[in-house]
């Protein structure tokens, strides 16, 4: 499954696990939320709090990723200079050692007429 498949499942998921909890919640413990005076529905309550958790999660999504990301390419970064360094070094060694491995190879390659 794609990483944006899974994204968007779980996104989903979330956002119906919250609305099912949450007016349960609300119903159970007899709780009214109120904005400006009134009385808000539960189902806007539980959605306008679905969809900021939501964003939350998609927002400690994207900086995990970045880091991660970042700590990735940092090690590719340390690992790419180690070994052009390493080559850079040796790059004689490595030109005589394959010279040799052209002019020692087997040459029994059969010629079909």
């Amino acid at each position: 499954m794609s990483f944006f498949k899974s994204l968007i499942l779980a996104i989903l998921a979330t956002i119906f696990l919250t609305y099912v909890f949450g007016v349960g919640m609300l119903e159970l413990m007899n709780l009214n939320v109120m904005m400006d005076g009134e009385v808000i529905e539960p189902l806007k309550a539980i959605g306008v709090s679905a969809l900021v958790v939501v964003l939350l999660v998609v927002i400690a999504l994207a900086i995990v990723l970045s880091v991660f990301g970042s700590l990735i390419f940092l090690g590719l970064l340390l690992f790419g200079s180690i070994a052009m360094v390493a080559v850079g070094v040796f790059w004689p060694i490595l030109l005589i050692a394959m010279v040799i491995w052209l002019f020692s190879r087997n040459k029994n390659t059969k010629q079909y007429a």
